[in-house]
């Protein structure tokens, strides 16, 4: 499905196949298992994110690879933003910004009333806290299966708002 942007940029609901993005995936796993303790990276691997109650989006310049992300269903009311990660080339134009406004209108019309998410609490993830602040989302305390972790900062919006 691909969705023309107001942009040059695409978005489309992704299989994972392709070796741009499980290469970009590669990465984020990389990151997250440098920048946290083994119990503390929740990242989902390329199998996890092709179960049935996860969808996946990679954003797309032209046929370069900007980015992607996911979100999970937990229940009918709330899906968990996964995955969320720009390429190299992409930081700082505003990708991750197109695709996490794409996600959040995707969640409403599917009914969801909050998104929630779990990122870093270190410095390394201090603009991915920034970007979710800007959208509205606010700290929580952890939510479904997680456990109160130093390493881990919980995030959520209310889309009833």
């Amino acid at each position: 499905m691909l969705l023309p942007m107001t942009t040059s940029m695409n978005i489309i609901i992704d299989d994972l196949q392709g070796h741009a993005v499980q290469a970009l995936l590669q990465a984020h796993l990389t990151d997250m298992n440098a920048t946290a303790p083994a119990e503390s990276v929740h990242a989902l691997d390329l199998t996890q994110l092709q179960h049935q109650d996860v969808t996946f989006w990679s954003i797309w310049d032209q046929h370069q690879l900007a980015g992607c992300g996911a979100i999970k269903h937990l229940n009918t009311t709330t899906a968990e933003i996964k995955s969320m990660r720009t390429a190299d080339a992409f930081r700082g134009q505003g990708v991750a910004s197109l695709l996490l406004q794409h996600i959040i209108t995707y969640a409403k019309m599917h009914g969801y009333q909050q998104l929630s998410l779990e990122t870093g609490s270190m410095d390394f993830f201090t603009p991915s806290r920034a970007l979710y602040t800007k959208h509205g989302f606010i700290e929580c305390p952890p939510f479904a299966d997680y456990q109160p972790d130093p390493h881990s900062t919980f995030m959520t919006l209310n889309l009833l708002a």
